[in-house]
């Protein structure tokens, strides 16, 4: 997992108005790109929400007591960083703007398969 703040670094935070076309180029059908942004943002989603718990789990105290509530400034400060952050679907939309993300479908790599052994299989030419 890379580092959050890195890669958030010059995403803003707030949504903006997009182009539609410039979403369907790579794949031709919005509601594809729409499924690749949703699972990537899960997926991020995930990864920051189990960040930000082992950043928090370090000044986790065991008290029985409600009246015994520390404040520690750091632990403030981690989490207005993570209140500020761009949204996961945000940030998701970023990478697959820039050309960042991967996709593939499932079908593909069976039919490559099947294709060369096909290949394998069918007479020489001469």
């Amino acid at each position: 997992m890379t580092d959050i703040k890195s890669k958030v670094q010059g995403i803003e935070a707030n949504c903006q108005a997009r182009n539609i076309a410039q979403f369907s180029e790579p794949t031709k059908n919005i509601y594809e790109v729409i499924s690749i942004i949703d699972k990537r943002a899960r997926s991020l989603a995930v990864d920051i929400k189990e960040e930000l718990h082992s950043k928090l789990a370090e000044f986790a105290v065991q008290t029985d007591t409600i009246e015994e509530i520390h404040e520690n400034k750091e632990q403030i400060e981690i989490s207005k960083f993570y209140e500020r952050m761009p949204n996961a679907a945000l940030i998701a939309t970023n990478e697959f703007l820039e050309g960042q993300l991967e996709y593939r479908y499932k079908g593909d790599e069976v039919e490559k398969e099947e294709g060369a052994e096909d290949a394998e299989d069918a007479p020489a030419a001469e």
